[in-house]
Parts: structure tokens; C-alpha cells; sequence
């Protein structure tokens, strides 16, 4: 009898989504963050970037968990994607219209500093609206030789 190898199962399987990208439909909770992070970490080790893997973890976290904290919906899209060689783009699509707003948050709050995380750590980030919600991205640049 012959042994036939047998992949190991993995906890996540991306979708292609684009010229590449990976994407994932996660429930709209803040646990959905750590499978969202290993959704990027997959994707950017497959693009042997491997150097903005703790960046990028930082601001899917706090894309998931405002998604989480404010849309009211039950999912949200989670892609990574390169829209151009020099780019990386990671992306939270929901269903609420709600923009996100930027706080200034007192020295004692300790909440509040998310989009000031991500913007301190990404080289820019947007919304963009949607007849169906809303798409909140971050983009890293990515060195020409990567």
C-alpha cells in the first residue's frame, strides 16, 4: 500500500481578488482582526515583503476594529491587494455610510487613536463610498528592489 502525501490544512485560504490580492469575508467583531491579520501576513510574505508584516497587522487591527465599533454590520471584506508594483493596499469594506472620523483624543482617553495610528504608520489612507457602504484603506509604500 502506498502512502499519498497529504497537504496540511491551513486556517486560512485567500481568494484572489485582483493583479494579486487576497481577500476574506469576516464576521463585522473584533476577533475578526486576528484573521485578518493572518490574512495579511500570508499575503505579504507570499509577495516576499516580509518587512511590512508588523505595520500592516497594526493597521488591519484597527481597520477591523472600527469597523467593528461603528458600521453595525454583520461582516465586513477584508482584501490585500497591490494596486500598483510600488503599492500595497489593505482594505476594510462594510456596510454603513458612517465616514470615519479623525480624534484628537485627550492624554488620558484610551481609546480614540486609531486612524492617528494608521496614519503615522501608513503612507496614506482614505475612504471611498459606496451605493452598498463604504471601503476604508491604507497603503504602503514598497521599495523599488522588493
Amino acid at each position: 500500500m502506498t502512502s499519498v502525501a497529504r497537504r496540511p490544512i491551513t486556517p486560512i485560504r485567500p481568494n484572489a481578488t485582483g493583479c494579486p490580492g487576497y481577500s476574506e469575508t469576516l464576521p463585522c467583531e473584533p476577533q475578526s482582526a486576528g484573521r485578518a491579520r493572518i490574512l495579511v501576513r500570508a499575503a505579504l510574505i507570499a509577495w516576499r515583503l516580509d518587512h511590512l508584516v508588523d505595520d500592516a497587522a497594526l493597521v488591519i487591527t484597527e481597520l477591523v476594529g472600527n469597523a467593528a465599533r461603528y458600521s453595525g454590520s454583520r461582516v465586513v471584506r477584508v482584501s490585500v491587494t497591490r494596486p500598483a508594483p510600488d503599492r500595497v493596499r489593505l482594505a476594510v469594506s462594510d456596510r454603513s455610510p458612517a465616514l470615519p472620523r479623525l480624534h484628537t483624543p485627550a492624554e488620558d482617553e484610551e481609546a480614540g487613536r486609531g486612524l492617528l495610528l494608521i496614519g503615522a504608520v501608513a503612507h496614506r489612507w482614505d475612504t471611498e463610498l459606496r451605493r452598498w457602504g463604504k471601503v476604508v484603506w491604507a497603503e504602503f509604500r514598497v521599495p523599488g528592489d522588493a
